[in-house]
């Protein structure tokens, strides 16, 4: 019986400590890296950097104004974003240092929601410019060459690129055939770079949005309305096999992939209090990193590396 015990200790050890170094190894993959998010700890949204554990939080953008929904640029030395200190919404870059802020559009209509393509050289954005709603739009990177890739009168949102840069998935806001409420059914799209071949990928009901390829371009991950709240989903690029990966009773909105493909960073919260989490999209796990009280929301992950 003694031998039987002491067995069973080695055994809950050696069982503990791995897990103990498959914690550390995880955190020790991460190190390096860092997440951009929105928070209005400082008394309006301004853009954040932070590190992956949640330490080291920093406002970037310091400006009175709306400064809202960061993208990583490709080579992971810029973000983009949308802000309102020149009156009115258009896009901007600024370095991840704090320097080098650029505004990209000159438009009187709100252009919001830039995103870089994987190689660098165009950013899709929504715009309200020359339309009956909110429509996709592209230009070079440099702010030249706009032009519309959707003129509709759908509102539509939340642009995002495939990996290979080929493919743009988006949220368009359907009228289903007898509704006659106000809130229109967002579902997500994705469509080729020039515009052409638009095919709707989700038909579950409630809005959905927020879509992001996986690092492998197999999966997107997005968040929707369930049973009065949001949670997160997965589901394959054809829009099948959708699974709900959160599923409680917190608001879970806004996923990004860590480029391992292993994790999303999200926000999660209710009553005015959101905040940045993790959560591992095959075990579950989740850790919280942000706990500043008001707004945390919009978190992109950059690599290492860079």
């Amino acid at each position: 019986m003694r031998e039987f015990h002491t067995i069973l200790l080695i055994l809950i050890f050696i069982t503990c400590q791995s897990k103990s170094e498959e914690k550390n190894a995880t955190d020790s993959h991460w190190q390096g890296e860092t997440i951009a998010f929105v928070s209005d700890r400082d008394g309006n949204s301004e853009i954040y950097l932070m590190g992956t554990d949640g330490a080291n939080a920093r406002n970037l953008t310091k400006n009175p104004a709306l400064d809202f929904t960061p993208s990583w640029s490709s080579d992971g030395q810029s973000l983009y974003f949308y802000s309102t200190r020149d009156g009115n919404a258009e896009i901007y870059t600024i370095r991840r240092d704090g320097n080098s802020l650029r505004r990209l559009t000159q438009h009187p209509a709100a252009d919001v929601i830039p995103v870089p393509s994987p190689d660098g050289n165009l950013v899709a954005f929504m715009s309200e410019r020359d339309s009956l709603s909110r429509d996709l739009y592209i230009m070079n990177n440099d702010g030249s060459d706009v032009r519309a890739l959707t003129q509709n009168q759908f509102y539509e949102e939340s642009p995002s690129w495939s990996p290979d840069g080929k493919s743009i998935l988006f949220t368009r806001q359907l009228r289903e055939v007898g509704d006659t409420s106000h809130a229109a059914n967002g579902e997500i799209h994705m469509m080729n770079v020039d515009g052409s071949g638009v095919k709707r990928l989700t038909h579950k009901p409630g809005y959905d949005s927020g879509a992001r390829f996986s690092p492998d371009g197999k999966k997107i991950a997005f968040y929707g309305s369930h049973d009065e709240t949001w949670d997160l989903y997965i589901m394959n690029m054809d829009g099948s096999q959708i699974s709900n990966i959160t599923n409680d009773a917190t608001e879970c909105y806004s996923p990004d992939w860590s480029p391992d493909g292993n994790w999303l960073v999200y926000t999660a919260g209710r009553n005015n209090i959101y905040d940045i989490w993790v959560i591992n999209v095959h075990t579950k796990d989740r850790k919280q990193l942000t706990d500043s009280g008001g707004r945390n929301e919009g978190p992109v992950w950059q690599k290492a590396g860079y």
